[in-house]
């Protein structure tokens, strides 16, 4: 019983990382479309640098929820063939928690600086 219940924890966890991944890109999309739908005159500079990095940071949402997913689905798969093997789980140091909000945090800080700075 105590491998099913991981198995069914560990299917929950994916299933979060599921709704997080098409959370990313659903929002990413509606960025990239609703800011390709704005009319935008490219000589003004200030409005057109923040309709390109929105535009540009819809993309890295869409990217983020892409890799996001994939991440998920290799580690649920890789839990899961220790959990049948027997095997002792497996903490690392760089959970894909972590690594997806530190990957988000940095992209957003570019963006900013994208925004404000250049």
């Amino acid at each position: 019983m105590a491998n099913y219940r991981t198995q069914l924890a560990l299917d929950r966890t994916t299933l979060a990382w599921i709704r997080t991944s098409l959370t990313f890109a659903s929002f990413g999309f509606g960025m990239v479309g609703f800011f390709r739908s704005l009319p935008h005159d490219p000589l003004k500079r200030d409005p057109s640098r923040v309709h390109a990095a929105a535009i540009q940071f819809g993309t890295t949402l869409i990217i983020i929820g892409i890799v996001a997913m994939a991440l998920s689905s290799v580690s649920h798969w890789r839990a899961l063939r220790r959990l049948r093997r027997g095997e002792p789980p497996i903490l690392t140091v760089w959970p894909l928690s972590i690594v997806v909000a530190t990957l988000v945090a940095v992209l957003g800080l570019a963006g900013l600086w994208a925004i404000f700075f250049i």
